[in-house]
C-alpha cells in the first residue's frame, strides 16, 4: 500500500515537472533588435500577457509545420514553382536563381513539403493589394505564378 502511494506520489511530480517545462517567449524579446541604432525598450505589464503570448506562438507554432521553425504572421506570397517530378530539386534551384537574378530587391523563399513537393514563393506581403503590386511585374517573366496566403517574415519597422 505505500508502495503504491510512493509510486503515485513520484508519478505525479514527474509529469507535473514536465507539464512545466514548456517554451516561454517574453514580450521584450519578440522586440529586441540587435544592431547599432536600437534603443532600450522597456515594457511594464501583466505576466499573464507574455504567458498568453507564448501560448498563442507555440500554437501557430505546431499548427504550422511548413513555418521552418520561423515565426512571422499571416500574409502572401507570389509562388513560381510547384511541382514534385523526379528532377523538381534541381528545377526549383534553378528557377529561384533565375528569378533572384532578376528581381534581386525581393527576397525567394525555397520549401519543401511532403510527399515530395517542391515549391519558391517571393515576397513578404502583408496585404494582397501589396502582393498584387509586384504579381504583375512577376507574371510577365513567370507566367505560371500565382498569389498564395502564407506565414511571411515581420516587416521591417522604418521611420517615416
Amino acid at each position: 500500500m505505500i508502495k503504491s502511494i510512493f509510486f503515485s506520489l513520484v508519478l505525479i511530480i514527474v509529469l507535473a515537472g514536465t507539464a512545466g517545462a514548456q517554451a516561454f517567449i517574453s514580450t521584450a524579446d519578440l522586440f529586441s533588435r540587435n544592431d547599432e541604432k536600437s534603443a532600450e525598450l522597456r515594457i511594464e505589464q501583466d505576466p499573464a500577457v507574455d504567458t498568453l503570448l507564448s501560448r498563442y506562438i507555440l500554437m501557430s507554432h505546431r499548427a504550422l509545420p511548413e513555418n521552418d521553425n520561423n515565426y512571422g504572421m499571416d500574409g502572401y506570397r507570389i509562388q513560381i514553382y510547384f511541382s514534385s517530378t523526379r528532377n523538381a530539386r534541381e528545377e526549383s534551384n534553378r528557377v529561384r536563381a533565375e528569378f533572384i537574378s532578376r528581381f534581386p530587391h525581393i527576397a525567394s523563399y525555397k520549401k519543401y513539403s511532403e510527399p515530395g513537393y517542391f515549391k519558391v514563393r517571393v515576397g513578404d506581403f502583408r496585404t494582397k493589394a501589396e502582393a498584387t503590386k509586384v504579381f504583375l511585374e512577376v507574371s510577365r517573366v513567370f507566367p505560371n505564378a500565382y498569389i498564395v496566403r502564407d506565414i511571411i517574415n515581420f516587416p521591417e519597422l522604418t521611420k517615416n
